[in-house]
């Protein structure tokens, strides 16, 4: 592999090429918002400093995009994935160039770029991908402060990680990262000057959402504590899930690409040998792995949870390879690479192609068309008001059904609210006959009411499930 020489024109050639093709084939995307997705377009609705889940950027950075291009579709929702990976890409080849060189520094960025989960994160948009750019130079700053220990880095580091935050708690892995690399490695200790001023940054930009959320009974707190389920449970401590622990273990596989993530592995135990900056990159890279491997082991854990433990683990593995095993890198990429061609052009042919009858797709199609069906027997039967207890439900058609002049509600939450609508769109007293879209037909004054319309869920999310649009008098339903 030949030596790279000005390494950025090439990588920004790349990246910028690679992020085109990605918004080119994301206005042909045809699958619907996502649960997740909708949820965060109706907090950009309602501008706040936290929410019921997740800190607020990414409805403030959604709402931003979409009153800038004039529109809510949503290619303009999705639209800011791409870019935030491109800018992580960068910076990360700019903090690798500092650690390995030039060489290192485009392939860095081009292996970052190609990542699975980055492909993904270019399709559908997440508090991940909202995280990233800020993580990505949060370490960059670390790696100048630990070079130079001058305390601009360090303002650089904790403010950078403060609004990583914002986006996404776990960006506090970066401080458990640092400390570690304090305590284990002389590079790693930037003096506790540096140390308070990093931390003051990082608590000064992240205290609107403190503040909040002590206002707020501790709400995303304690979602958190729900995630993490057996912090609460009443389970036997001895209730382990070696199951969980091993599916969580092999999807890192297909989250950071197959060889990429062996490769890192073997990238742990050489940089904890060479010691020095790349110990320290170890440190900084396996906190996510090993809590989000306990949280599996202990319940259950999500393969998207411990994403923030690759944007040191690039800087640590693609330099690795570059050095030591340059066919394994060039292996990666066109795995990765295939991986990040054939996701979006999946998106563009959907509902083809299929899976067992299904669409390979499915669990992100028919959920507009179901919204679309559930306003029209609104509108038919004369009512202004919808009213559903399914969360999924209750996302697209506040996403859907935004300007078409119906109110939308949730259940009255009996006790903590179970999710953002119980919060904010309770259904209110005093409001009359309304459409309730629910499962099982509700028994009202004794007798089981009849549907007013079925929906044909054939092909889309709802496939597996039976669903009925109710005409419901008012105390009938909470």
């Amino acid at each position: 592999m030949k030596q790279v020489r000005g390494w950025l024109g090439p990588a920004l050639f790349f990246v910028v090429g690679v992020t085109c093709a990605r918004l080119m084939l994301l206005a042909f995307n045809r699958t619907d918002l996502f649960v997740d997705e909708s949820q965060y377009w109706l907090w950009g609705q309602n501008l706040d400093f936290g929410y019921y889940s997740k800190p607020p950027l990414i409805g403030w950075l959604i709402r931003a995009v979409t009153d800038l291009a004039g529109s809510d579709s949503a290619f303009w929702v999705r639209m800011p994935g791409a870019v935030l990976h491109a800018a992580t890409a960068l910076l990360l080849g700019v903090a690798a160039e500092r650690l390995a060189g030039g060489r290192a520094a485009f392939w860095t960025a081009v292996s970052y770029a190609t990542l699975p989960f980055v492909a993904v994160g270019s399709l559908l948009i997440s508090t991940d991908t909202v995280m990233a750019p800020f993580y990505a130079l949060a370490l960059l700053a670390w790696l100048r402060l630990m070079d130079s220990r001058a305390p601009g880095w360090a303002l650089v580091a904790g403010a950078a990680i403060g609004m990583a935050f914002l986006a996404k708690y776990a960006a506090i892995y970066f401080l458990l990262g640092a400390a570690l690399a304090a305590a284990l490695t002389r590079e790693g200790r930037i003096g506790w000057k540096n140390s308070l001023l990093l931390l003051c940054a990082f608590g000064l930009v992240i205290s609107p959402n403190v503040i909040w959320n002590l206002t707020h009974d501790l709400t995303t707190v304690s979602h958190t504590m729900d995630n993490v389920g057996w912090v609460r449970s009443e389970a036997p401590a001895s209730s382990l899930n070696p199951a969980g622990l091993a599916e969580f273990f092999f999807s890192q596989f297909a989250v950071f690409g197959p060889v990429l993530f062996a490769a890192l592995l073997v990238a742990y135990a050489s940089g904890w040998r060479a010691g020095g900056t790349e110990r320290a990159l170890v440190l900084a890279s396996l906190p996510p792995l090993l809590v989000v491997s306990v949280q599996a082991l202990m319940e259950k854990a999500y393969a998207n949870w411990a994403l923030a433990a690759y944007f040191a683990g690039c800087l640590l593995v693609v330099p690795y390879l570059v050095r030591r095993r340059p066919r394994l890198l060039r292996a990666s990429i066109a795995v990765n690479g295939a991986i990040a061609i054939l996701l979006p052009l999946l998106t563009t042919l959907a509902p083809w192609p299929e899976r067992d009858g299904a669409p390979l797709l499915q669990r992100y199609l028919g959920r507009a068309d179901l919204s679309r069906e559930i306003i029209a027997a609104a509108r038919a039967a004369g009512v202004g008001l919808i009213y559903a207890d399914d969360r999924d439900i209750l996302a697209d058609l506040f996403y859907s059904g935004a300007g078409q002049g119906l109110a939308i509600a949730a259940p009255r939450p009996a006790g903590r609210p179970r999710n953002y609508y119980e919060q904010t769109y309770p259904l209110p007293q005093g409001h009359g006959r309304m459409l309730a879209v629910l499962a099982a037909a509700p028994v009202c004054d004794g007798g089981v009411l009849a549907p007013l319309r079925d929906f044909d869920l054939s092909g889309g999310a709802y496939a597996k499930r039976t669903l009925a649009a109710y005409l419901v008098p008012e105390g009938c339903l909470r």
